[in-house]
């Protein structure tokens, strides 16, 4: 059996397929001599927002910066409670302290996803809290009906977290139609990466788009004109010429392209020690990541695909409420059990577009071997 490395994410073969597109798109913004907000800016976020099927689209530094920006464009005040998961990159939690917020934790369910029962039972018995943000996890999308009526039971302010799932629905619903704003990230591992670091929020509020507008400029409204405290948070118009041409054409086939993956890895796996972590009924999944759960022998199934030259990755070994940075909440002292399962037994095969047939065919193998 080959040994050739069987890469999380192929970034040179990426590469090879773009190079000729993107190239020309740094051509076309160098001639133009216009390197910040400009028209590929203006373009991209148009183009990105009818693909997401979204109104409004503002881009942004980063998917941090997006989540910071979408809070504060609602007006959360410093030291107002924040509702998120403890199971997520940890930049979701960060962006809710840098705009001001307290973050408190609801535990997951099985698959990963913030529990909007339990969600509900929280908010019953705090009903001052009045921000959200839901994540979007491994490509999976939350369940967005019952989503929508937390939102209009409890009054909440909600900023989607869409980086693993742009594309993704639920009950038909595009991700980021339920929260009054929605963040993504353009990072280079995301199902839609830039070359380098990016990200956009999405609304169908004009205030809210104005805002976000204003905030991520130095708090603008014009030129020299400083409204509020705001952020250099400018998604340059070199990374949306490259995402505009380059990227968002390919993005649907990609999507395809992991969804057809993902059913050929969910169909062969049937190693009866191997949990694989599907996605919800409700929901049409964008399969960002392929996460399976190995209770107690992770270790042991990373080095037996390891020498079977497959790398793998752990999303996300510590849940956020016990990282040390945080150990002064008293969500520190919290337990979360099915956030805390998943950090410890899950794993992450390789699902992207460049895996060939029969290194799928690899993957299964080595973990039916295990």
């Amino acid at each position: 059996m080959s040994t050739t490395p069987i890469l999380l994410n192929d970034f040179s073969a990426l590469w090879n397929e773009i190079s000729a597109s993107a190239l020309a798109a740094v051509d076309r913004v160098g001639r133009s001599g216009w390197l910040i907000l400009g028209e590929e800016v203006a373009a991209f976020e148009c183009e990105l927002a009818i693909f997401s099927n979204l109104p409004l689209c503002v881009g942004v530094a980063n998917g941090l910066d997006a989540i910071e920006i979408g809070l504060r464009a609602m007006g959360l005040r410093n030291g107002e409670r924040v509702l998120t998961t403890p199971l997520s990159a940890f930049a979701t939690s960060l962006a809710i302290i840098r705009a001001g917020g307290h973050p408190v934790f609801v535990d997951t369910d099985e698959k990963g996803l913030m529990d909007l029962d339990a969600t509900r039972h929280f908010l019953a018995a705090h009903r001052d809290v009045k921000f959200m943000v839901p994540v979007h996890l491994f490509g999976h999308a939350i369940d967005l009906k019952k989503l929508k009526e937390l939102r209009d039971e409890f009054s909440l302010s909600i900023v989607e977290d869409c980086a693993q799932a742009i594309g993704a629905t639920s009950h038909q619903l595009p991700v980021g139609s339920v929260g009054q704003m929605a963040a993504t990230s353009f990072y280079p591992t995301k199902n839609l990466g830039c070359l380098g670091d990016g990200g956009a929020l999405f609304t169908s509020d004009p205030k809210l788009d104005t805002a976000a507008r204003c905030l991520r400029d130095y708090g603008q409204s014009k030129k020299y004109v400083h409204d509020q405290l705001g952020l250099n948070s400018r998604l340059d118009e070199l990374q949306a010429a490259i995402l505009r041409s380059a990227l968002l054409p390919r993005l649907s086939e990609f999507t395809e392209i992991r969804r057809m993956l993902a059913k050929k890895l969910l169909e062969g796996i049937s190693n009866p020690r191997i949990g694989v972590i599907s996605e919800p009924d409700t929901c049409c999944s964008v399969w960002h990541l392929f996460p399976i759960k190995v209770s107690g022998q992770r270790e042991s199934l990373q080095n037996h695909l390891k020498s079977h030259g497959i790398n793998t990755g752990i999303h996300y070994p510590i849940v956020i409420p016990h990282q040390r940075s945080l150990e002064h909440l008293p969500s520190a002292q919290q337990s979360f059990p099915n956030a805390c399962d998943l950090a410890n037994s899950e794993l992450s095969l390789p699902i992207h577009p460049y895996l060939r047939p029969e290194e799928v065919e690899r993957i299964i193998s080595a973990c039916n071997s295990w």
